[in-house]
């Protein structure tokens, strides 16, 4: 779940930026026709930023990800827990038929894991001490293995091209719902006035973090099949007891 709201968070972050630019340079204007809307302006307009900032998210991920957590990748082991962590997703990686992963640790409370990445050979695997201090080595292995079976699965990917699809959506509404407040409510004749631009940017806003929840009830399809894939990497008991140890700390 963390590598969503990462990669959610920096996914409608770029979005704004990339929409408030495109209006500073007045390529918005553009898309005005007679008093309507150039749909064809728009709709490609709208894929070239809702795409490109989904990429731009995914080829930020992992730079994100150690960012936001404070993740130390482990570069040389210098405890047995760090070898045993290094050895483990090497072999994972391995019978998946993955690059080997960027190895991290950070610091939290929580029993997490995540893994982030434009490349399923140039991934980032992050544990925190919270999962390492509360699970069993076996546990910790099967989460380990639902991880990098994210990797192997390319789910990042997926994720960014459904995220570019819904990203598409969201500006043409946006734009649409803009116009039609500047039009009928504020009743501006010529070009857009300043009604268009502030409601089409909360628009934007208030409709990508409706739309993330689309996203995530893909990512928690995903999800399963991670669960599936660590428990072929590292034994279905092994998967069950990681989930079971979870489940004791958020029952829902």
């Amino acid at each position: 779940m963390k590598r969503v709201l990462l990669f959610l968070a920096t996914n409608i972050a770029i979005l704004l930026v990339i929409s408030i630019t495109f209006q500073l340079l007045g390529i918005d204007s553009m898309l005005e026709e007679s008093g309507g809307i150039n749909m064809p302006a728009l709709l490609i307009m709208a894929a070239i930023i809702g795409m490109g900032g989904s990429f731009i998210s995914l080829l930020m991920s992992k730079w994100m990800a150690k960012r936001a957590t404070g993740a130390q990748v482990i570069e040389q082991a210098r405890t047995p827990t760090e070898r045993w962590l290094v050895e483990t997703v090497q072999r994972q990686a391995k019978a998946a038929g993955i690059g080997m992963p960027e190895v991290a640790i950070y610091d939290g409370p929580e029993m997490n894991a995540f893994a982030t990445g434009f490349n399923r050979n140039n991934a980032l695997v992050a544990v925190s001490t919270g999962l390492l201090n509360s699970m069993r080595r076996e546990e910790v292995e099967a989460v380990l293995g639902h991880e990098v079976s994210h990797v192997a699965n390319g789910d990042m990917v997926t994720l960014a091209l459904i995220q570019g699809v819904v990203n598409t959506f969201v500006i043409v509404l946006s734009r649409v719902v803009g116009h039609i407040v500047d039009k009928v409510v504020f009743k501006t004749e010529r070009g857009y006035g300043p009604a268009f631009y502030i409601t089409s940017i909360v628009a934007q806003l208030v409709l990508g973090i409706l739309a993330s929840m689309i996203v995530m009830w893909f990512s928690r399809q995903r999800e399963f099949r991670a669960d599936a894939g660590g428990a072929k990497l590292e034994g279905r008991d092994s998967m069950i007891g990681a989930l079971e140890r979870l489940r004791q700390q958020h029952p829902q």
